[in-house]
């Protein structure tokens, strides 16, 4: 029995230990690729494998064409590229039609409940009682599809055929909106009116210097809205891929002010998500001018309805519903895709170049399609042009020839044509050998040269085919083009509401240091006697008193500004190091606070001097915003090397001094920089540069050290400034950021 025992232990498989990089390289790394690759992430045409699957099946179907036909038809043949089952075959179509309302520009033509994309709760109905067919504007995303202009891969299980992409005569990643979540990756693509679309990329293919912003408004989507535009997330959308737009609801309210109707919603939101916020407000007593809140969404779109007590100010009331529920939410964009297989972070300017050149590649296969064609059937004129020479010879040598299979090598052997040729003047009707057919044929030998040198033309020019690009889109224009459904209002013209929480003013002692570290203390716990702790060969930049309720403003290396009300900041003690800036704003990599101020009433104007010797001064008042941003992008002026700011008063005229690579200096006021509301103005020119030198200081004049002051003191600003006197070229040179 023991050595029972012993041989049933040996027959055991003991687990095997193995190194988790290991088993993330072999097993984990290849699932998440797949994902990536084959699932979640879109392609250049806009699509996901699921979604190309769908629409290529019902291509094949007759759908373009025909009329509707059951969903479940649909979902069966589509079974054969995509076995992920019926279910998931199923959701993908309802979100592409366009009774569901996801794209502002739907695939498929739908009869039935497909849901609506603004409802969580509204179920669609089983695929045995809808039906479908493509819409018209799919045509355009199969156009040339037959002419080989897209690259085809076999299915699954190698039976069928089904293209890579779908040929996209228009830009539809930029036109309908796209989600996906992948492993370690996601994708948030944002959609843009087809019009502005379609204007942007044909002056793009003019110029490719245009601003993207002077097409592309703003981001449009199919539940319509408000767009709040901002001109700092749309440019780092254009460039970056990444940036965030605020979505407002849109209302109508009654003569009476009693009811407000919610008609369109942001397009990341629900009706649910709304009214159940509405409700646990109301339920928490934070707010009380309503008094009923109820869905009365039809068959004639979605209608949100809130009943208010009478005399209730609609305008405050909203700004504070935007403020507290989903009536205001955020697109946030992510513009991941896959380019050639490898998912890619694109701005749009980015997109737009990768869809040029996918466009470009389907042209000219299609190009060669027809030349092939073109020259196929040219081949087979110029053969039929040498039997019309002499009809006559060859009826007589047809009718001449025993054998059926004999009439080809003959007529080859008497007219020197091959055998291509040959075959296609035999299957010629008696009843075409008449003059009208002979000189149409002769007409098309010309035309098919005309033909094939254009196309021989066209292949060998970018230019003319970026021409046919524009011509097709001015024509998808024309025929698909519709006003944006997502309105755009600008900051300037909206309401805001913001309850900050209760907290105790007072006195307070701010500490700013180049490590990035504030210490806030409150004056009373201020004592001189005490030492005032930093971190190890940290420097102190910034002291100064402030109060408890005032606002931090933090300008950045980068030229952006972190807004924080400084009761969000702890207190801290002599002791402690400080708050990390950092973590408090959220900083990008290798991004640092250079400068702080603290402010209640906005009073004063912040001075910047850069390297290439001009100086702007723009009122703290333009840092003030109505809605509460806790970033600022394009704070001030990034086209050259800043070297000094700072917080002045507006009658500030005191002196500061400029000094240049070759060793000249020149003295000028606060007084002599004219102030410009622009944030990021470059101001005016203070010093005048001699060529291949720049200005190395830029700072106080007391700060400067200077002997011999009276020397560098101009007629008028701007100057050239003068060599630095023998005493004031040993001084040290002061560097405030490195």
């Amino acid at each position: 029995m023991k050595k029972g025992k012993k041989d049933n232990n040996n027959n055991v498989n003991h687990p095997k230990p193995q190194l988790i990089t290991d088993i993330l390289e072999t097993n984990f790394m290849p699932y998440a690729m797949s994902v990536i690759v084959s699932r979640a992430i879109p392609e250049i045409d806009g699509l996901k494998p699921s979604h190309r699957k769908l629409l290529y099946t019902m291509y094949k179907m007759g759908l373009l064409k025909g009329d509707r036909t059951k969903s479940a038809n649909v979902v069966g043949q589509t079974m054969k590229l995509n076995p992920h089952g019926d279910q998931a075959i199923y959701e993908t179509m309802v979100r592409m039609t366009r009774g569901n309302e996801a794209l502002l520009h739907p695939f498929i033509d739908s009869k039935g409940n497909f849901g609506k994309q603004y409802s969580r709760d509204m179920s669609y109905a089983a695929s045995r009682y809808t039906e479908v067919k493509l819409a018209p504007i799919s045509a355009e995303m199969f156009r040339d599809i037959d002419k080989d202009c897209v690259p085809f891969t076999p299915n699954y299980d190698g039976t069928l055929m089904e293209p890579v992409m779908l040929p996209s005569a228009f830009p539809n990643i930029l036109v309908n909106a796209s989600q996906g979540i992948a492993v370690g990756i996601a994708s948030n693509l944002p959609s843009f009116n087809l019009a502005e679309v379609c204007d942007c990329i044909i002056a793009y293919l003019k110029d490719r210097d245009i601003y993207l912003g002077d097409y592309l408004k703003c981001l449009d989507f199919s539940t319509g809205g408000y767009a709040i535009y901002d001109k700092a997330e749309m440019d780092n959308i254009f460039t970056n891929g990444r940036g965030r737009i605020r979505l407002r609801a849109k209302y109508n309210t009654d003569k009476k002010g009693t009811h407000i109707e919610i008609v369109e919603i942001p397009y990341t939101t629900s009706a649910e998500a709304i009214i159940e916020s509405i409700i646990a407000l109301v339920k928490s007593s934070k707010i009380k001018e309503i008094t009923d809140v109820r869905d009365e969404t039809d068959i004639s779109g979605l209608k949100i309805t809130i009943d208010v007590k009478r005399g209730t100010d609609i305008e405050r009331l909203m700004a504070i519903l935007y403020a507290k529920t989903p009536l205001e939410d955020g697109f946030s964009c992510n513009n991941n895709l896959l380019i050639e297989g490898k998912p890619l972070l694109l701005g749009i300017r980015d997109i737009i170049d990768y869809w040029i050149m996918f466009r470009v590649e389907c042209i000219r296969r299609q190009l060669r399609y027809d030349l092939a064609k073109d020259r196929e059937r040219l081949h087979l004129l110029l053969g039929l042009e040498r039997v019309l020479l002499d009809i006559d010879e060859a009826i007589r040598i047809i009718r001449n020839t025993e054998m059926e299979s004999e009439v080809v090598p003959n007529l080859m052997e008497a007219f020197r044509i091959d055998n291509l040729q040959a075959e296609f003047i035999a299957e010629i009707k008696l009843r075409h050998l008449n003059r009208e057919y002979i000189l149409k044929r002769l007409d098309d030998i010309k035309d098919l040269n005309k033909e094939i040198k254009e196309a021989e033309e066209t292949l060998k020019s970018r230019t003319k085919i970026e021409n046919i690009i524009s011509k097709q889109l001015t024509e998808i224009k024309e025929k698909y083009g519709q006003p944006r459904k997502t309105e755009i209002i600008y900051e300037e013209q909206i309401v805001e509401e913001f309850e900050e929480p209760e907290f105790e003013d007072y006195p307070v002692k701010i500490f700013f240091t180049k490590d990035n570290y504030l210490k806030k203390i409150r004056e009373v716990d201020f004592k001189t006697d005490v030492e005032n702790k930093f971190k190890s060969d940290d420097v102190l930049l910034q002291e100064f008193s402030s109060n408890n309720g005032a606002e931090l403003i933090m300008f950045s290396n980068q030229g952006n500004v972190y807004k924080s009300m400084l009761h969000r900041i702890d207190d801290c003690k002599m002791s402690d190091l400080g708050e990390y800036l950092p973590n408090i704003c959220e900083m990008e990599k290798d991004e640092r606070i250079i400068y702080v101020v603290a402010t209640a009433d906005f009073k004063g104007h912040m001075i910047y001097l850069f390297e290439n010797g001009k100086g702007a001064r723009v009122p703290i008042e333009t840092f003030r915003t109505k809605q509460n941003r806790k970033k600022m992008l394009n704070a001030y002026y990034m086209g050259s090397k800043l070297l000094y700011l700072a917080l002045i008063d507006e009658k500030d005229q005191s002196s500061y001094v400029a000094i240049t690579s070759d060793q000249r200096a020149l003295i000028f006021s606060a007084a002599d920089i004219s102030v410009k509301e622009k944030r990021d103005t470059q101001g005016i020119t203070l010093i005048k540069l001699k060529p291949d030198t720049k200005v190395t200081e830029m700072l106080p004049l007391e700060m400067a050290r200077l002997k011999d002051t009276d020397r560098y003191k101009p007629a008028n600003v701007p100057a050239v400034g003068k060599v630095l006197s023998d005493k004031d070229k040993k001084r040290k040179q002061i560097s405030l950021f490195d």
